[in-house]
């Protein structure tokens, strides 16, 4: 039967680097350290230090019984903290950010209900399109939008996102509706704050870029000129949902809608036992949906991408 008292004196030993240190940290002797790390390398049948009068050393063999060991205390360390965290009050300065629109409409009135609810969190919100980097502009929070990169970071869902292509019936009172990917050369494209467009294509991901008279960073911006018949825009569910129920925009290219857009909340692997949070998060997951305009299908009857678009993704048509 393992001794789990010989193991985490072993390791406290590497992780301090003498035994005096791992004695003071166990509340401990010294020589009771040094008996228990010999009594777990008789136990193993090997010599896992090299001990001299002035430092150790680890041999080939403590070197992978450390790498085995030591993430299993590091864990118990943790679980201990998760416990001691879980009914902690939020507390502190809370630093987050999000895309403007989307964080202005959603996340901020539930920040400001959740501080209600935690007169002690103070918060730092900051609203930018702009893709931060967290760590080093040191963020616990953001909200991010779309397919997430591989990353270091812990994500969790929000909500969907549904992207559309619109135009008014203004503006298809002029030219044809689009039925292909390949039309969209012809028709006036309203540029936000990337200059191409997002499609599926049987369950492949295409990028078209685009390009047209108007071009701005934007989003209520880029609905207005939407609106006003300037020409077509690719634009969030939440910007443009109420207008497609009012008929005021027509939804087209739905066969290509990319829908795998969700909304996240992202935040380093370190603060995932901060209770601010961890639970501004789950208040989050718990509430945004009751903000969110319902979800509806827009639309005609969808119809399946053309060969036309299937050869154009392989990139044999410019």
């Amino acid at each position: 039967m393992q001794r789990w008292d010989r193991v985490e004196a072993f390791v406290e030993v590497v992780r301090l680097g003498t035994f005096a240190a791992a004695a003071r940290q166990l509340k401990v002797s010294n020589s009771h350290v040094s008996r228990l790390v010999s009594q777990l390398e008789a136990q193993l049948g090997t010599t896992l230090l090299y001990r001299t009068t002035r430092q150790i050393r680890l041999t080939d063999a403590g070197a992978l019984y450390y790498e085995h060991c030591h993430h299993l205390f590091d864990g118990l360390r943790d679980a201990e903290a998760a416990i001691n965290d879980l009914q902690a009050q939020p507390r502190g300065v809370l630093k987050l950010t999000s895309a403007t629109t989307f964080g202005e409409r959603f996340v901020a009135p539930l920040i400001n209900d959740f501080m209600r609810l935690n007169p002690q969190l103070e918060v730092r919100f900051h609203f930018t399109n702009r893709q931060v980097d967290i760590i080093n502009e040191g963020y616990d929070i953001a909200i991010r939008m779309g397919t997430l990169k591989d990353s270091t970071l812990i994500a969790r869902r929000l909500c969907e996102r549904h992207e559309y292509v619109v135009g008014s019936p203004e503006y298809f009172a002029r030219v044809p509706v689009p039925h292909t990917l390949s039309e969209l050369s012809r028709h006036r494209c309203l540029v936000g704050s990337r200059d191409h467009w997002r499609f599926d294509i049987h369950g492949v991901r295409r990028e078209v870029r685009v390009e047209g008279p108007w071009e701005g960073n934007s989003g209520p911006a880029l609905l207005d000129a939407a609106l006003k018949g300037l020409g077509l825009a690719q634009l969030p569910d939440y910007y443009v949902d109420p207008y497609l129920a009012s008929g005021e925009l027509i939804s087209v290219l739905d066969a290509y809608r990319h829908d795998d857009t969700a909304v996240w909340a992202v935040y380093p692997r370190h603060r995932h036992r901060s209770p601010k949070v961890y639970q501004f998060i789950d208040y989050l997951v718990a509430h945004i949906e009751e903000l969110l305009p319902v979800r509806r299908n827009f639309g005609p009857a969808h119809d399946e991408p053309s060969t036309t678009d299937a050869v154009e993704k392989s990139g044999k048509v410019p």
